[in-house]
């Protein structure tokens, strides 16, 4: 009977040693007592690379690592599953092959019905793979971690669900000033301005973000000195596994120096914009003036000459000085032109603004009309300015024409001055230098933001058709801005208009000059020389000069006028155009200097044009020029 009860213990066991072997993933095998391996299964071949042969009777212990074997590692198992009843721990163990691998240990004594060890059941899990994967995501987090605490130029976050700061960057710290301690746990509103906590700001952020996954905005925030900075924010949640909102990642820059930047740089750009298109309209208008003044010293010089020979009839005279005034309305317009253009002649000189101001007290009374009261206040002390006189006269009348126009029912006009410092150019667009700020207030309608940009531009007028030519204050700005000074308006709507004309005080060596008397000599009768490529105004030129009595030999190029001078030695004198193709007017006066250097030589032109050396010092003649002229300026040359 025995025998029988014996057969099915020996087929389980049997069973049992066939399910052990045939696991794999787990290494499973005894040890006696004394911890002497005494089975061996599959699982444990293929972790630790042992055949079954090699291992049994093997102490368990060298499969521990070097430091875990001094430690006492292995007894210490054995010692805790008998104490416990059971061991279980993770560590590094060694294969046959001297690498290691990360396990899970489960050690379970074995015991008979009297409580006598007969071993130990060990069972070894490889957690390898598992273990790198946290190494890796442990060594993520920490660079990450250090990452965010590296970043000093972002404030780097976390909001709890209900918005409170639960950890803190440096980044945080330098731009709101907050240390880790003062800010986590408090809410994240204290960091946004009175009127945005009043509106909701903080949870409309946190709403918009849990809304739509995201949120990304500009605006103020404050610091904890009081101060605002401009931020850029990006708010975005963190849902945990189980879709449960975990809280919310901030990220705050501080922009305002970017933004501040930006607008600087969107503002230069629109200078220079503007300067490019006053360039571009500045010398449209120079060129249309230059050949304008052309045709006005042909129509000029022509009706000059027929006023002379025409009869009595004062129809015909009539019609004649009707012409007259007409082109001289032209050669206005054309200085208005040129001067806008900042190509007009200037003769800058020391001028006293109060006393210019009185001198033409009659005139701008009569102009302005009794409506218009007129108030100066002028420090006494006031030095004198460098400028145009007559074109300082033209624009004080032309800002106080405006300024009328502006009060249709009275006003008053005020006209003050100071003297100012300017140090740093880059602030001002001045040279540094002293200058006298002229002012010139009206008490009138005033413009809006709109018209007052526009106000400068050339031909802008807020007159009705044929009432302004719109180069007025266009006139005024060139004027000035070629005198080395600048002109700036402002104004707002029913509070008036203010026009500062900024002008270089007069260094102590200049004086002022009395006004020159027109020149009143003979000229004998000269040989001239007149060079122009326009033809009609080479023949007006010359009619002009035959009137006078003078011999004309004309030319139409530089190059003909110095083969006509080489070969006519009776030439006492050259009259050439400034602006010809190829060779221009200073070019041919080098060219005739250096063939006989005591003919004298006269330059027409219509520009403010800056030559050097020889011609610097020549007489100019500015276009459109009238017989007189001719004769005034052929006698200073002639001296």
């Amino acid at each position: 009977m025995s025998e029988d009860r014996s057969r099915p213990n020996a087929v389980e066991d049997k069973r049992f040693r066939l399910l052990i072997d045939a696991v794999i993933d787990y290494a499973i095998y005894m040890i006696d007592p004394d911890g002497i391996i005494t089975s061996w299964n599959a699982g444990a071949k293929r972790f630790k690379g042992y055949e079954e042969a090699e291992i049994l009777g093997q102490h368990f212990s060298r499969f521990y690592t070097d430091e875990d074997r001094r430690a006492g590692m292995p007894q210490r198992a054995l010692d805790t599953a008998i104490r416990e009843g059971r061991f279980e721990g993770e560590g590094w163990r060694v294969r046959k092959d001297g690498t290691h691998f990360w396990c899970h240990v489960v050690i379970d004594p074995i015991l008979d019905p009297s409580g006598t060890l007969l071993g130990f059941a060990k069972i070894t899990r490889d957690l390898t793979d598992r273990k790198m994967a946290e190494e890796i995501l442990k060594q993520s987090e920490q660079q990450f971690r250090l990452l965010v605490q590296s970043v000093t130029d972002y404030a780097i976050y976390m909001l709890s669900p209900d918005g409170r700061v639960s950890n803190w960057n440096p980044g945080a710290q330098r731009i709101k000033g907050y240390l880790p301690e003062e800010v986590i746990g408090q809410h994240f509103s204290m960091f946004y301005t009175p009127e945005d906590r009043e509106a909701r700001e903080p949870q409309r952020t946190l709403d918009i973000a849990v809304r739509e996954g995201r949120f990304e905005n500009k605006g103020w925030r404050m610091r904890k000195d009081g101060t605002r900075f401009l931020a850029h924010v990006i708010v975005d949640p963190i849902w945990g596994e189980t879709g449960a909102l975990l809280g919310f990642a901030k990220i705050t820059r501080d922009i305002t120096e970017v933004t501040q930047a930006q607008q600087s740089l969107e503002q230069t750009r629109e200078a220079l914009f503007q300067a490019q298109k006053m360039q571009a309209i500045g010398q449209l208008s120079g060129g249309i003036a230059h050949d304008f003044n052309n045709l006005l010293t042909v129509i000029l010089g022509n009706l000059e000459i027929v006023r002379k020979r025409v009869t009595d009839d004062p129809k015909i005279t009539r019609l004649i000085d009707n012409a007259t005034q007409g082109a001289l309305r032209g050669v206005s317009l054309t200085q208005r032109m040129l001067a806008f253009a900042r190509r007009q002649e200037l003769k800058s000189e020391p001028v006293r603004i109060p006393a210019l101001v009185e001198g033409i007290s009659g005139l701008l009374r009569s102009s302005l009309g009794p409506s218009v009261k007129i108030e100066t206040r002028f420090p006494e002390d006031l030095e004198p300015v460098m400028a145009d006189i007559n074109q300082l006269e033209l624009a004080i009348l032309n800002l106080a024409t405006n300024a009328r126009d502006a009060m249709p029912h009275g006003g008053t006009i005020i006209f003050s001055a100071r003297v100012d410092e300017v140090t740093d150019s880059s602030a001002s667009s001045l040279a540094a230098g002293r200058y006298v700020c002229l002012n010139i207030a009206d008490t009138g309608e005033g413009m809006d933001g709109t018209t007052l940009a526009s106000a400068m531009d050339p031909f802008f007028t807020t007159k009705g058709v044929g009432k302004g030519t719109g180069l007025g204050l266009s006139m005024v700005h060139g004027f000035i801005e070629q005198l080395g000074g600048r002109f700036i308006l402002k104004s707002q709507k029913e509070q008036g208009t203010t026009a500062e004309l900024w002008l270089p005080v007069a260094t102590s060596g200049a004086a002022i000059q009395p006004v020159a008397q027109a020149l009143a000599v003979t000229v004998p009768r000269l040989c001239v020389l007149v060079v122009d490529d326009d033809s009609l105004v080479l023949t007006s030129t010359s009619l002009l000069l035959e009137d006078l009595g003078h011999r004309v030999i004309s030319a139409v190029s530089g190059a003909r006028a110095l083969e006509l001078f080489s070969n006519e030695p009776e030439i006492d004198l050259v009259i050439t155009d400034m602006a010809m193709p190829q060779m221009s007017g200073a070019q041919l006066a080098n060219a005739i200097r250096n063939i006989r250097p005591g003919v004298p030589i006269i330059l027409a032109t219509g520009y403010a044009e800056r030559l050097e050396g020889f011609a610097a010092n020549l007489p100019r003649l500015s276009k459109p020029f009238t017989q007189l002229n001719l004769v005034e300026i052929i006698a200073l040359a002639m001296k």
